[in-house]
């Protein structure tokens, strides 16, 4: 049976739907009201208060805890300063990714690890022959991601720290409601924001402060469906929906490399070693054989499927995480695994993974569409990631 996170008192008493979600044990919040329309609107026009607690957190400290954290990511940490936050991927020995999540240098040799799946096992399995110590941190501190124009704002109003001058991807911290807490320029909507590191044992004043200081700045807690339209449009892939764990994967086509799900940006060959580095030396000689992709979809050809039959078209308000076929002359050339209406952009987009060969901006490819039962195909043109990139996100200083 799922447990509540620290924050699961308030939450509980806000989430007028009972819509919940399981997520890594704990219950999510799928959506507060009963549609998400206020929600995804914080997220892009306010401010929107995410309950992110059930993210696996590990400690990574000691002599060798550069060393360590260098031998598994792709990345090279030694480039990374204190204080600052990487995003990152963990390859198996056959250079398949494992998982993504992001690190903090809190220190010259003193890390904080999130990851969607367990990888403790993982971690002390790579730390052999190291002076390193991991330690699973997941119930000691609560996280909330706090998402907006106006979060910024928010934040300068009621934290002890520098939160005007933090860049993008810089952690800073200080003090919220009297609690120690670290802030991050991180997020998973692509918008300005910010994630809250803080004890579990004291996050419900956190959470207090930021909601009874935030009606000013129009806070709304939100819930996974909003999140889920908003990391689309960001371009921000999901594990187990846009990708497969290698560690969860029964064939050879459920495993992806970096550079097939885009984060080929996120390996660092000239690194002297780590987890399978010659498996992805040797893919980069021959190229990738597939690569994630953004889709537009033609909402002309959608619309007219409808007309066909005479109803309005009755797509989801909520991102569908049901993958579908994608053809090009007929044939099936990938998949598209996260698709939503965009009611940022008003468009219909969908994040695929194709054959390289076919994925180039500004080709037309055909995505499988089901109306009233029955299949059909309407063209999508491959564009740029993300969909949705505003100034703000990265600005400083923050206004």
């Amino acid at each position: 049976m799922p447990v509540g996170t620290a924050f699961h008192e308030r939450t509980k008493a806000l989430c007028e739907s009972l819509n919940y979600r399981e997520w890594s044990g704990y219950y999510t919040v799928g959506v507060y009201e009963m549609h998400h329309e206020h929600e995804y609107n914080a997220i892009r026009n306010s401010a929107a208060l995410i309950d992110i607690s059930p993210l696996f957190k590990y400690r990574v400290t000691g002599p060798d805890a550069t060393k360590f954290v260098n031998r598994v990511i792709s990345r090279d940490i030694t480039k990374v300063s204190v204080d600052q936050v990487i995003y990152c991927c963990w390859c198996d020995p056959e250079g398949k990714v494992i998982d993504d999540g992001t690190i903090t240098r809190l220190g010259e040799n003193d890390y904080r690890w999130t990851a969607a799946d367990p990888s403790l096992r993982w971690f002390q399995q790579n730390s052999l022959g190291l002076n390193v110590h991991i330690e699973d941190i997941s119930e000691q501190i609560a996280a909330l991601a706090l998402q907006g124009p106006t979060s910024g704002r928010l934040l300068k109003a009621v934290a002890d720290a520098n939160v005007a001058d933090l860049k993008y991807f810089r952690v800073t911290h200080g003090k919220i409601a009297g609690v120690p807490v670290d802030i991050s320029r991180t997020g998973y909507t692509g918008d300005l924001g910010f994630e809250i590191w803080t004890p579990w044992k004291d996050a419900l004043r956190v959470w207090d402060k930021l909601m009874n200081e935030g009606e000013v700045f129009d806070i709304h807690p939100a819930g996974m469906v909003a999140l889920d339209i908003a990391r689309i449009e960001a371009g921000l892939i999901l594990i187990e929906v846009d990708y497969t764990s290698s560690k969860k994967a029964l064939i050879d086509s459920q495993r992806y490399s970096p550079s097939e799900i885009g984060l080929g940006k996120l390996v660092d060959l000239k690194k002297e070693t780590f987890v399978r580095r010659d498996a992805l030396i040797a893919e980069k000689r021959k190229g990738a054989g597939r690569a994630l992709v953004g889709l537009e979809i033609d909402w002309n050809e959608v619309e007219a499927l409808y007309d066909k039959i005479g109803m309005a078209p009755q797509v989801p308000s909520t991102a569908s995480r049901v993958a579908v076929p994608v053809y090009r002359g007929g044939r099936v050339i990938g998949k598209a695994t996260s698709t939503t209406w965009s009611p940022t952009l008003k468009k219909m987009i969908a994040l695929a993974c194709v054959e390289r060969q076919n994925a180039a901006v500004g080709t037309t490819l055909n995505i499988e569409m089901t109306v009233e039962a029955v299949r059909h195909t309407v063209s999508a043109k491959v564009v740029p990631l993300p969909f949705f990139n505003p100034p703000r996100k990265t600005a400083v200083p923050i206004s």
